[in-house]
């Protein structure tokens, strides 16, 4: 099969290094594999979308010289897609009447543990109104192996349990409209940052339920800042630049040769290796 991968960032604000280093490694592994590389901008929740981030992350991948194939997708026009998945599933899912002060006192009753507890799993209560459209999952493990992290095993229903497909506010969650674009963009390969990893086990779950193909996984390790925080806009992580480029291949586990910045992402496409990315890592510096 020939090799689909993809960058699908928020437009919540510019690129940092953290999302930098994300992109790079995704795009250099789908163009050291001789294969396309996508730009989907996930921009569902709409609450958290910057006006004008999406065109400035675009160009912001320009400038770093990481060009995409294809149109760019913008998750907000697919919305008929994600009901179709919905309908599709069908008594799979249910209506889910819980408030966000009921849920948080469900995870106290679960020492803590952010375990949904079935509450609306049969049915909902007297005079409750739907609210969320939550999934129902199973016991049995899901487990894969990630290029990067090894082998990962995590149980859907103990762990995390029934999840929220549908919001309360309308909108579409994120691991439905993953799921249902990777699907519909062909994409083979997931290469992104291991803070994603625990989503990984619900969206083969959901690709299981859609009869949708499993793509390879690859987490490359957080970017943090000195203090051990993830690089974030919360955490203050300045817009990455063009120049900020070795400092993220670095990151990947390159030893950066002294070429011209035009000669250097060729360079790193020949010697592009994912046995060099080390599970776990911190920045040398402190990236703000």
């Amino acid at each position: 099969m020939d090799y689909v991968g993809r960058f699908a960032p928020s437009p919540t604000g510019p690129l940092h290094l953290g999302s930098l280093i994300a992109a790079l490694a995704s795009w250099l592994d789908a163009r050291s594999a001789g294969g396309r590389w996508l730009v989907r901008i996930e921009d569902l929740d709409t609450p958290r979308v910057v006006p004008g981030a999406a065109d400035t992350i675009l160009r912001q991948l320009e400038e770093s010289g990481l060009s995409w194939d294809g149109e760019v997708l913008y998750q907000s026009s697919r919305t008929s897609a994600y009901e179709t998945a919905i309908r599709k599933m069908g008594k799979q899912t249910y209506p889910c009447a819980c408030t966000r002060r009921e849920l948080e006192d469900s995870v106290l009753a679960l020492d803590g543990a952010r375990v949904y507890p079935g509450t609306c799993r049969t049915g909902l209560g007297a005079g409750k109104s739907p609210r969320a459209l939550r999934v129902r999952t199973g016991a049995e493990p899901i487990r894969f192996t990630d290029r990067v992290q090894g082998e990962v095993s995590q149980s859907v229903e103990s762990e995390v349990g029934d999840f929220v497909l549908k919001r309360a506010d309308g909108l579409f969650a994120y691991q439905l409209a993953v799921v249902v674009d990777d699907a519909a963009q062909g994409v083979t390969d997931v290469v992104r940052g291991a803070d994603l990893l625990d989503s990984t086990a619900r969206q083969i779950w959901l690709q299981r339920l859609l009869g949708a193909a499993t793509p390879r996984y690859l987490h490359v390790p957080v970017a943090v800042n000195a203090a051990g925080e993830k690089l974030s806009k919360q955490t203050g992580a300045r817009a990455t630049q063009a120049a900020d480029l070795p400092l993220a291949l670095s990151f990947l586990g390159f030893d950066i040769p002294d070429l011209a910045a035009n000669d250097l992402l060729e360079w790193a496409i020949a010697n592009w290796a994912v046995k060099r990315i080390p599970p776990h890592r911190t920045l040398p510096i402190d990236f703000h």
